[in-house]
């Protein structure tokens, strides 16, 4: 996982919005659900000393800011969504590295399929 080699990693997986992301009429009258994996390239070692929530990343915090955005203003594709996501987490205190995975499992391919996903690594 290039980018967050080195670094300690706080993954909250499987968050679950519903959005209204997408290049068809249908998929942004109907909305559709959409699950994202965030992977966070951090350092542990003081929070692990203090076992203080201060000295590490509210990963709920995180959480919930994936889910306003997934939520907010509809994007068409989701390689944008994925960099607003990326975007978001690095703007969180001591995370110098994320990887974001966003999963779109109702998206309208046209043959059965199990999911879609965009996975994107960026540094801060």
């Amino acid at each position: 996982m290039s980018g967050l080699d080195g670094l300690d990693r706080v993954a909250v997986l499987g968050i679950e919005a519903r959005g209204f992301h997408g290049v068809f009429d249908m998929e942004r009258r109907e909305g559709q659900t959409f699950v994202v994996d965030v992977v966070l390239g951090v350092d542990t070692r003081q929070a692990a000393a203090t076992d203080d929530l201060a000295d590490t990343t509210d990963y709920g915090a995180v959480a919930a800011s994936v889910v306003a955005l997934v939520e907010g203003e509809p994007v068409d594709l989701i390689e944008t969504l994925a960099e607003q996501i990326a975007a978001a987490c690095l703007a969180f205190d001591g995370v110098r590295a994320v990887e974001v995975t966003v999963h779109k499992p109702e998206a309208p391919v046209g043959v059965v399929f199990a999911d879609v996903t965009v996975t994107i690594v960026r540094p801060r």
